[in-house]
């Protein structure tokens, strides 16, 4: 199989930017609060650098009302977001998948090239507004880590490969 060259991690060492943002999917139960959050906060915050995405194992086919309260706290909307499941997002296209609780492992393809990682973000169905203020804040955090994370990875060069030394 071919590796795409638009793809941020196929670019040389020391090569320019990626040509596209790195693309992110957030997992949780239902898609209807905290992969919600998380992609909204990852595309605000992260700009054209990043192109975040979530959906659920299980989704709820509605985004809670809170999600969009807490967001709009912030100044951050969800219009055009929907509720949706794992198959209809492109999940073999993704950089990075975080799966955002303990209850949702996101199955990712045979042969994904990308980074898995694991959030234990707790999950605000069913709780109260200062509850869902709580997550979105801790969702903000991890996002904001990531994406600095990100940007080191981007801008620093690749370590010494070991077998190449004479």
């Amino acid at each position: 199989m071919n590796r795409r060259t638009d793809h941020p991690m196929a670019q040389p060492p020391g090569g320019s930017l990626p040509s596209r943002p790195v693309y992110i999917l957030f997992v949780c139960y239902g898609n209807a609060a905290r992969s919600q959050m998380a992609e909204a906060l990852a595309n605000h915050l992260g700009k054209e650098k990043v192109r975040a995405f979530s959906a659920g194992s299980h989704p709820l086919g509605t985004i809670l009302p809170e999600t969009y309260e807490a967001l709009a706290e912030e100044g951050i909307t969800l219009d055009g977001h929907w509720s949706k499941g794992i198959e209809e997002v492109p999940v073999g296209e993704m950089d990075v998948v975080v799966g955002m609780g303990c209850e949702v492992t996101c199955p990712v393809p045979v042969g994904f090239k990308g980074r898995a990682i694991e959030w234990n973000i707790p999950d605000p169905y069913g709780r109260d507004r200062e509850f869902f203020r709580s997550v979105r804040d801790l969702i903000e955090r991890q996002v904001r880590a990531l994406l600095a994370d990100l940007e080191r990875q981007r801008t620093q060069p690749p370590p010494p490969n070991p077998a190449s030394r004479g």
